[in-house]
């Protein structure tokens, strides 16, 4: 499905977890994951990026946010917890219903 209009972008901010194994950048394979399956969905009406926390085009953090940090569109979505795809679908289908008029 395509959206009218510029898309919905969704920016998760993650860092890489130092464990027993090395280091594993989970947040990142997550992100990309979720970005699959919002494709699949919504097709080029919605956007997914994924900043590391330590990348220089890194997003600000607000006051007390916990990683991972989630955005839609210009909205803080989650901080903090997992990564919840369907939660982040579900608020993208009240957005399209509003822009459309039907939420």
């Amino acid at each position: 499905m395509l959206l009218m209009g510029a898309p919905i972008v969704v920016r998760i901010i993650g860092a890489p977890v130092a464990c027993a194994e090395g280091v594993k950048d989970t947040w990142r394979e997550i992100a990309t994951w979720i970005g699959g399956n919002l494709a699949t969905r919504f097709g080029e009406g919605v956007q997914v990026a994924y900043f590391d926390l330590f990348d220089p085009a890194c997003p600000p953090l607000p006051p007390g946010a916990q990683l991972p940090l989630v955005y839609i569109g210009d909205e803080l979505f989650s901080s903090g917890g997992k990564l919840n795809g369907p939660a982040i679908r579900r608020r993208i289908e009240t957005l399209i219903g509003t822009a459309v008029g039907n939420g």
